[in-house]
């Protein structure tokens, strides 16, 4: 029988169940979730025979030091402006990490002092980064090693309500926070397309949102996510005309967001108005006159002034914007807003209590590769990959379980001495992505191919 491993699980949100419960499946393993405060840890420890709740705040170094030394190997669901300093200290006691974050400059940093340490510092094994990482080089790999050539690499994903849940007017639905989601909207984009370098500023984003067809029953648009230019040089496809990784959403979401964009509620300035010091109601009509600066809160003339703000001039989709709005209460007088300080707040707030899952509702995730490759004998097609998957009704969202269980593959992989490689690495070369792969489908986790 094989040796126990302890396992050290910083955080216990949504991703944390999925990787907890992969990992409980060995009888070897003993996990301690550790949250700052505890009674979140126990939540989730009370739930599995082998796990343990500790409080910890990560922020305490030699509280931190002290909890990585005495496991073999520290899981980081924190935050990722936390993960350099979880780095650190598992340098100093020579034990593995795994996160699911993008290898950020600080955590590159510390790569040198890794490999002297000897530890795997996995990164970047979730969804997106992760699952779209292991399925874009499989085909990459392959077509380099048969003589070929990418002309042309585009990647798409989303998370997003299953059809069934997608109604309401955004056709967006969260499992946490709000305010990530919105402050994504202000982020620039940077791809290659035919051969240019091509620059979105974030207030532009919305309006490069463009189909993306993958199956006739989904109506997708998709928009470019942060810089992908680099995955030229990161993924080796030096002769790809085309390189962009983008954001999968519902059709009518850019020009929806747009809007609210176009309104001003980005603005995270705090306002003495929206503070929770201030004991006056404050109905959403009042909230709106004060946002577009107008003289009336009358909710027809609000209408009006918002109406100027919707870019795209087609009618069906300006009339959807309108209702809703309308939907949305954020000129109504009789809805209460919740003052959380800033107009960005105020309006996740409001979003928060619309578009939250309802019980039942499944989520499902989205995924598609697209590559133009030019084959050996000079003969060209379309190569696609295409992850699809859906939450279970009361169960794991699609999202946490894609998220969650590549990262505990990853961990599994490394306590049975299978992931060998150290310092600061990610899942980009076959050595490291093929045994995770080949695990994934009996997660129910997979891709389809097609050649076209």
């Amino acid at each position: 029988m094989s040796a126990q491993k302890n396992i050290l699980l910083l955080g216990s949100g949504f991703v944390a169940e999925p990787c907890l419960e992969y990992l409980q499946r060995s009888g070897n393993n003993r996990v301690t979730v550790a949250c700052r405060g505890i009674e979140k840890a126990q939540e989730l420890a009370s739930k599995y025979q082998n796990a343990t709740a500790i409080s910890l705040d990560v922020e305490n170094d030699a509280a931190l030091e002290a909890a990585v030394a005495a496991h073999d190997l520290t899981i980081s669901l924190i935050p990722y402006t936390q993960h350099a300093r979880v780095i650190k200290a598992a340098i100093k006691a020579k034990k593995h990490v795994v996160t699911t974050s993008y290898i950020s400059p600080a955590m590159q940093e510390l790569d040198a002092a890794a490999k002297e340490a000897g530890i795997v510092c996995m990164n970047e094994i979730g969804l997106d980064p992760g699952i779209d990482h292991l399925y874009a080089l499989k085909i990459i790999n392959e077509v380099r090693d048969q003589g070929g050539k990418i002309l042309s690499f585009e990647s798409f994903c989303g998370g997003l309500p299953a059809p069934e849940a997608s109604n309401n007017p955004l056709g967006y639905k969260f499992s946490w926070s709000a305010r990530g989601v919105l402050l994504a909207l202000r982020n620039n984009a940077r791809y290659w397309q035919d051969g240019k370098l091509v620059e979105i500023q974030g207030k532009d984003l919305m309006d490069s949102a463009r189909p993306i067809f993958i199956y006739p029953a989904f109506a997708l648009v998709g928009y470019g996510n942060r810089d992908s230019s680099h995955y030229r040089e990161r993924y080796n496809i030096p002769h790809a005309e085309t390189c962009v990784r983008g954001s999968l959403r519902y059709q009518g979401f850019p020009e929806f967001a747009k809007t609210l964009v176009n309104m001003g509620f980005l603005d995270d300035t705090p306002r003495e108005t929206l503070s929770a010091a201030n004991t006056t109601d404050l109905p959403w009509n009042k909230v709106s006159q004060q946002l577009l600066g107008h003289s009336s809160d009358s909710s027809e003339e609000l209408l009006k002034l918002i109406e100027a703000k919707i870019d795209t001039q087609d009618p069906e989709i300006r009339k959807r914007i309108i209702h809703g709005i309308k939907w949305l209460g954020i000129t109504s007088p009789k809805v209460m807003a919740s003052k959380r300080g800033t107009y960005l707040d105020v309006l996740c707030a409001r979003l928060e209590d619309l578009m939250m899952y309802g019980e039942g509702e499944r989520d499902m995730i989205i995924l598609q590769h697209k590559f133009e490759v030019e084959n050996k004998d000079g003969s060209h097609n379309t190569r696609t990959s295409v992850t699809l998957m859906y939450g279970e009704p009361n169960g794991f969202s699609a999202m946490a379980k894609t998220v969650g269980v590549p990262c505990a593959i990853a961990t599994q992989l490394i306590l049975d001495g299978k992931l060998t490689a150290t310092g600061i690495v990610a899942p980009m070369t076959p050595d490291i992505y093929q045994p995770i792969m080949d695990l994934l489908p009996s997660e129910g986790i997979n891709a389809v191919e097609e050649t076209l």
